[in-house]
C-alpha cells in the first residue's frame, strides 16, 4: 500500500487548538536494535513502551503519522471503568469470579490514568475523577439503569453508586428533558491529546526512540527475531507489538488486524466558549454525561465549551450529515444551544469487536496486539500498556476475557460498513419511538 503520509487529514477537533506543543520525533533512517518494536505511537503504544523500559529492556517506538494522530487524539477524553459487555452480562455468561475479575481491571485502568499523569507530571492534562452521570430518558431505561445499579453495588460491592432522581439529573445537566440517573463516582474527563503527547514526552525522556512519519510497511520473522521495515530504515528486535487498533489498515503489515474489528466512526462537535451565566447553568459539577438511548450520546463541559459526541457516522471521511445529527440531538437536550455556533467538529474511529471486549496477548512467539477498545479506550489502553509490557518480560497476567485467543474474525467482512448502517438505523428507530 502506497499512501503520503504527510497527506493524511488531522483532526479540526478542540484538542489539537489547545493542546500543548508537540514534541519533534524523528523519521527512522536506517537500522536500530531494539528488544521490542511497538508499532504505534497511541497510548497503549507509549504505555508499553514505558513499562517495558522500566522492566530494563530496549523498546522502540514506530508511528506512521505522529503521536496522538489517531484515536488517542481525537476521543472526547472520558475516562470510564467499564466495557461496553456489562458486568451483569458477564456473571450471567461467564461466572461471578470472571465477573469480578473484569471488574477489578476496569478499575485498575482508570487508576492507572491518574498514575500515569502524576509519574509525568502531565498537568497540562487537566485530569479530573468528578464521576460519571447515565441520564435516562424515559422510565423504562432508567429502571434498567437502577437495576444495573443495585445489583452492582449488591455483587460487585459498588457502594459509591448513586440513584438520581429528576431533579437532581436536572441540576446536574441543566437540562429537563431527563426522568432520572445514576451517577458513576470513579469515571472521570481528561484533555486526551495533552495526556498523548505527556506520554509520549515522559517516554522519550526515558531514553526511548520514538519515531514519526514512519510507518512500518513490511514485519516478518527473521533469524529468530523479528524486523519491522519502514520506507527509510529497519527496526530488528526480539518482540514486536502491534498497536494500531482501528488505524491497523494503514499498511498491509498489520492490515490482518483489522479483520478482528468494526471500525465505528465516532463523531464530535465542540461549542464556541458560553456566556458566563449560560456556562453556569450546564453542567455546573463538571462531571461526564452519557444518555441511555441505543445509539447513545455523551457530553461534558471543558473550558465553558459544550462538547457533544456519539456513534453514527459512517465511511472513511467527516460526515457533515453526522455532524448536523449531533447538533440537532445536543439541541434537543439544551435548546438555549440553538443559537450558539459551532467551533469545532471531528471524527475517529472506534474499534468495536464481537464480544464487546477487548483483547490482547500472543498472536504467535513472537508478535503482541492489544487493540478493540469498544469505546472506552483512553483507560484500558493505558492499561493495556503495562499487560504487555508483563507478556513481553514472559509472565502471564489474568486478563480475564480480553485473552486474544477469544478474538473472533468479522465474518462477512467486506459487508461489515453495510450491515452496521443497517444496525445502526434500526438502534435510531427504536430510539425514535421510544424503545
Amino acid at each position: 500500500m502506497t499512501r503520503d503520509w504527510n497527506a493524511l487529514p488531522s483532526a479540526n477537533s478542540l484538542w489539537e487548538a489547545t493542546a500543548e506543543p508537540a514534541r519533534a520525533f524523528p523519521v527512522l533512517s536506517g537500522e536500530q536494535q531494539a528488544d521490542v518494536v511497538i508499532i504505534g505511537a497511541g497510548y497503549t503504544g507509549l504505555s508499553a513502551a514505558h513499562h517495558i523500559a522500566k522492566s530494563g529492556l530496549a523498546p522502540v517506538v514506530l508511528e506512521a503519522n505522529r503521536p496522538g494522530w489517531g484515536a488517542s487524539g481525537r476521543n472526547g477524553g472520558v475516562i470510564t471503568a467499564k466495557f461496553r459487555l456489562s458486568f451483569r452480562e458477564i456473571d450471567a455468561s461467564h461466572g461471578r469470579a470472571m465477573a469480578k475479575r473484569m471488574y477489578e481491571i476496569a478499575h485498575e485502568s482508570t487508576d492507572i490514568v491518574e498514575e500515569l499523569v502524576s509519574e509525568f507530571g502531565i498537568t497540562s492534562a487537566n485530569l479530573t475523577r468528578t464521576g460519571q452521570v447515565k441520564a435516562a430518558h424515559n422510565e423504562t431505561t432508567l429502571k434498567a439503569a437502577i437495576d444495573e445499579a443495585n445489583w452492582m453495588t449488591r455483587e460487585m460491592g459498588s457502594a459509591e453508586v448513586r440513584i438520581l432522581d429528576k431533579r437532581q439529573v436536572r441540576d446536574e445537566t441543566g437540562s429537563d428533558i431527563f426522568v432520572g440517573g445514576v451517577l458513576n463516582p470513579g469515571s472521570g474527563g481528561i484533555h486526551p491529546l495533552n495526556y498523548l503527547r505527556g506520554l509520549a514526552d515522559g517516554v522519550a525522556r526515558q531514553g526511548v526512540p520514538i519515531f514519526q512519519q514512519s510507518p512500518v510497511i513490511k514485519l516478518q520473522r527473521e533469524n529468530g527475531g523479528t524486523v519491522a521495515e519502514t520506507p527509510q530504515g529497519a527496526v530488528r528486535a526480539r518482540q514486536a507489538i502491534i498497536a494500531t487498533n482501528s488505524y491497523s489498515d494503514l499498511t498491509g503489515a498489520t492490515a490482518r488486524m483489522q479483520r478482528t474489528l468494526i471500525p465505528f466512526r465516532s463523531a464530535i462537535i465542540a461549542t464556541e466558549q458560553l456566556p458566563r451565566n449560560l456556562a453556569g447553568r450546564l453542567m455546573p459539577t463538571g462531571r461526564t454525561y452519557t444518555e441511555t438511548k441505543r445509539m447513545m450520546r455523551w457530553f461534558r463541559m471543558v473550558d465553558n465549551r459544550v462538547i457533544f459526541g456519539g456513534r453514527g457516522a459512517f465511511g472513511e471521511q467527516d460526515s457533515q450529515a453526522a455532524f448536523d445529527a449531533l447538533r440537532k440531538a445536543m439541541i434537543g437536550i439544551f435548546p438555549d444551544l440553538a443559537d450558539v455556533p459551532l467551533a469545532y467538529k471531528w471524527s475517529g474511529l472506534v474499534g468495536m469487536t464481537l464480544d464487546s471486549v477487548p483483547h490482547i496477548g500472543r498472536i504467535d512467539d513472537r508478535t503482541l496486539v492489544s487493540m478493540g477498545y469498544n469505546g472506552a479506550g483512553v483507560a484500558m489502553s493505558s492499561l493495556m500498556g503495562r499487560y504487555l509490557a508483563a507478556l513481553v518480560r514472559g509472565e502471564t497476567p489474568d486478563v480475564g476475557l480480553l485473552d486474544v485467543s477469544r478474538m473472533k474474525a468479522i465474518p462477512l467482512y467486506p459487508l461489515r460498513e453495510p450491515a452496521v448502517r443497517m444496525v445502526a438505523g434500526w438502534y435510531q428507530f427504536l430510539d425514535a419511538i421510544g424503545r
